[in-house]
C-alpha cells in the first residue's frame, strides 16, 4: 500500500486525508494537535505533529513518503512545494500559493518529479474544463470562472464564513487581479467591477475581481478569460473600505510602543466572526462559460455548473468536499500511473488526456458531485 503524507489537517486537509485513507496508509502532519486529534477520529489516519514553517521541517515529514499532497495555507504553500520536490516525491498541492509555480519547473524535472498544482474546485476543476476544451475545439474565444463558497445564513455584517484558509481568502481581496482581455495581460484592483447574477437555488450574487485565472493566464492563447470570486450582494464594498482604509496593510505600525501589522490586527479580530459554526450549513457555487469554435466549425457556448452543499451526514463541508476530491481524484491519477507528465502539471495539463478528464468526473460523481454541462449554439 502506497504511503501518502498530507502536510496540514485544517478543514480541507484532513477530509483530503480521510478519502485518500480509503485505498493509501496516510499520514496526516500539522502543527495543531487539535486538529489531528479530529483527522485521527474521522478513518485510520497516523498523525504528526510538526511545525511546518521551513524546509527542513517538510523534507523530515515527508522522508517516508510515496506520494505529498499539500494543503497548507498559501503563504507556506511555495516553500513547501520546493522542500518536496527537492526530497523527490511526487506531489498534488492545493495550497494555492501566490508565486509562479512555474519557477520550480525545472527543477521538478531535473528530479524526475510529477508536481500536480492548484488541484481544487477553483482554481482546479475550472482549469480542467478550459484544458480539455481548449484541446479538442478549433479555437477558444472566450473563458469565465464564476465560484464562491457561502454560508447558508446570511449573518449581519460580513454575511459570510471562511470555508478555507481566512488568511487566503483576505490575500484573495488584496492581490491585484491579472485577466486576459483581447488578448492582453489587464491588471486591476481586486473587488473592483460588480456584477449581479441570478443562480438557481440561490438566488442573486455578487461577482467581483480576483486573481484566480492563475497558470491559465500562461498556459492558454484564449483572447478573452477572467475568474470573478461570487458572494452575497454588499460584501465587495465592505471588504473594500477595510482594504482602502489600511486595515488590510503587513506594514506595521506603532502603537504605544508596539509595532503590529494592521492585516495582523484585522486578522485577529474578524476571524472569530468568520468561524464557520459545527453543522453550520453552507454551498459552493461555480459556473464556467467557455465560448469558441468547436471541432465541427460550429461557434457554441459551453457552462458547467456546480452547485453542492454541506454533508449533514458526515459533517462536511461543501467546500472541502469540492476541494478535496478534485484532488483526491488528481492523487489517484498521479498514485496509479495514469498521469505521469514530468515537471510543474497544472490542472489543465492533466485534462489533456481523455481517460483523466473521465475518471476526474467520475470520482467526483461517486462522491456525489455533479457538474452539470449545457451545450448552446452561437
Amino acid at each position: 500500500m502506497k504511503k501518502i503524507v498530507v502536510l496540514g489537517a485544517g478543514m480541507v486537509g484532513r477530509e483530503v486525508a480521510r478519502d485518500l485513507s480509503r485505498s493509501f496508509a496516510v499520514t496526516s502532519v500539522d502543527a495543531s494537535q487539535a486538529a489531528l486529534d479530529v483527522a485521527a477520529k474521522l478513518a485510520p489516519i497516523a498523525t504528526q505533529r510538526a511545525d511546518l514553517s521551513t524546509p527542513e521541517a517538510i523534507k523530515q515529514a515527508v522522508r517516508d513518503a510515496d506520494l505529498v499532497v499539500g494543503a497548507l495555507p498559501g503563504f507556506l504553500g511555495r516553500m513547501a512545494l520546493q522542500a518536496v520536490i527537492e526530497s523527490g516525491k511526487n506531489a498534488v498541492d492545493i495550497a494555492f500559493f501566490p508565486e509562479d509555480c512555474f519557477e520550480l519547473d525545472a527543477l521538478a524535472k531535473s528530479k524526475g518529479v510529477t508536481a500536480i498544482v492548484d488541484f481544487g474546485v477553483a482554481p482546479g476543476m475550472s482549469n480542467v474544463f478550459m484544458g480539455y476544451h481548449n484541446k479538442r475545439m478549433q479555437s477558444v474565444e472566450r473563458f469565465e470562472c464564476l465560484v464562491g463558497g457561502l454560508p447558508r445564513a446570511r449573518e449581519f455584517p460580513f454575511e459570510y464564513k471562511a470555508v478555507f484558509s481566512p488568511a487566503d481568502v483576505l490575500e484573495e481581496y488584496t492581490r491585484p487581479a491579472r485577466y486576459i482581455e483581447h488578448g492582453q495581460l489587464v491588471v486591476r484592483p481586486a473587488l473592483t467591477d460588480p456584477d449581479l447574477i441570478d443562480f438557481e437555488h440561490i438566488g442573486t450574487l455578487e461577482a467581483f475581481n480576483t486573481d484566480g485565472l492563475r497558470t491559465l493566464a500562461q498556459t492558454m492563447t484564449a483572447p478573452n478569460m477572467k475568474e470573478k470570486t461570487l458572494r452575497y450582494p454588499g460584501h465587495a464594498r465592505l471588504m473594500q473600505a477595510f482594504r482602502d482604509s489600511g486595515f488590510f496593510s503587513k506594514e506595521p505600525i506603532e502603537i504605544r510602543g508596539v509595532k503590529i501589522s494592521p492585516l495582523e490586527f484585522t486578522s485577529r479580530v474578524m476571524f472569530p466572526s468568520w468561524q464557520l459554526k459545527k453543522g453550520q450549513e453552507e454551498f459552493t457555487v461555480m459556473r464556467v462559460t467557455i465560448e469558441g469554435v468547436n471541432e465541427a466549425g460550429h461557434r457554441e457556448r459551453i457552462d458547467y455548473d456546480l452547485y453542492d452543499k454541506y454533508d449533514p451526514v458526515h459533517d462536511v463541508t461543501s467546500m472541502a468536499r469540492t476541494t478535496g476530491y478534485s484532488c483526491t481524484a488528481a492523487v489517484q491519477l498521479l498514485a496509479t500511473g495514469m498521469f505521469d507528465r514530468k515537471g510543474v502539471c497544472p490542472p489543465e495539463f492533466v485534462a489533456e488526456d481523455q481517460k483523466c478528464f473521465d475518471f476526474l468526473l467520475d470520482h467526483q460523481r461517486e462522491r456525489n458531485i455533479h457538474y452539470k454541462k449545457t451545450v448552446t449554439p452561437l
